[in-house]
Parts: structure tokens; sequence; C-alpha cells
């Protein structure tokens, strides 16, 4: 194999690495998000549980956010929960979901 080839194969195997990765930070944040929201809503342990995991299922409807922002404020609608908010709160769970998943 030349040099080349391992190089092709490096860049390669960093590239899938780093999307693995930046997956499972994603799952992560939107795992927070739910439990965080499930709080809100007063739900107990094993429901928040099974909550936050239909928030991770949100996020495969479309590409990008708007799948589980929409899905989070139509849930949060009654605690007055804003947009903003919501926003705000996703943000800061993909920097601890970003801290916990490189800490592993």
């Amino acid at each position: 194999m030349t040099s080349f080839e391992d190089r092709q194969q490096g860049f390669e195997a960093k590239f899938a690495h780093d999307a693995n990765t930046e997956f499972r930070v994603m799952a992560r944040r939107n795992k927070l998000a739910g439990l965080w929201a499930a709080k809100l809503l007063g739900f107990a342990d094993a429901e928040a549980e099974t909550y936050a995991k239909t928030i991770v299922q949100a996020d495969f409807e479309e590409a990008g956010d708007e799948d589980v922002i929409r899905k989070l404020v139509a849930d949060l609608q009654a605690t007055d929960t804003s947009e903003a908010t919501i926003r705000e709160a996703l943000s800061g769970f993909l920097a601890e979901a970003r801290a916990q998943i490189e800490a592993r």
C-alpha cells in the first residue's frame, strides 16, 4: 500500500469517527433536553426516560434541529415555555453532551 492510500484510509477513518461522535453528541443532547422537558411536565423517572426517548426519535424526522424544537414547543405549550427558552436550553445541553461524550 502506498503512503497516499494510507493517508486516504486515515482520513476516511477519522471522518467516520467524527460522524459517529457527532451523532452520539446530538442523541445525548436530545436525551438531556427530553429529561429537562419531562421534569417541566412533571413526569416521574420511568416516564421521563420514555419521554426522553421520544425526543431522541423526533430528531430522525428531518435534518437539523427544527423537528426536535417543534416537538418540544408543542409538548411544553402548557408550561408556557417559549421557543427561545427551548433553543437556549438545547444550546446548553449541546455543550454538556459534548463534554460527557468526550470524557468517555
